[in-house]
């Protein structure tokens, strides 16, 4: 066994709710980058138009992290991947809602998104676990 395989078997060892959050970091990191860097390029009234060309971006790297790095299946690749989609559907749904809601009473829409993200995560990983990644008993 090689030192990838025995550091990938100990990750994989820890709760999964750590995992979600290492590895949901760096998601959402790498997600709000996105969605800064289309702010600055089209303008925060575009904000909607931003959202959606972040999630389009984020959720092909999101899905291998979360697959590998979380929940650690194997196998299933379109299921799960078909089974995330839906779930980030629900969740971008509720990302734009949340969105304009903060974006009306907070005004910074970088905040705003910020706040908006961490909701979703929450409903995110529930999602993740228990119906996108979830293990057959």
């Amino acid at each position: 066994m090689n030192y990838l395989s025995i550091f990938y078997n100990r990750w994989c060892r820890l709760d999964d709710k750590i995992r979600f959050f290492i590895i949901g970091c760096v998601n959402a990191a790498i997600s709000y980058i996105i969605f800064i860097i289309f702010i600055l390029l089209l303008g925060e009234e575009m904000r909607q138009l931003c959202v959606v060309l972040q999630w389009a971006i984020s959720s092909v790297f999101s899905y291998l992290n979360q697959k590998f790095f979380v929940f650690c299946t194997k196998g299933n690749y379109l299921k799960e991947y078909f089974k995330c989609c839906s779930t980030w559907a629900l969740s971008y749904f509720l990302n734009v809602i949340l969105l304009e809601i903060f974006v009306r009473f907070i005004t910074n829409v970088f905040i705003s998104q910020f706040i908006s993200l961490l909701l979703v995560s929450v409903l995110t990983y529930i999602l993740f676990k228990f119906f996108a990644f979830a293990k057959k008993k």
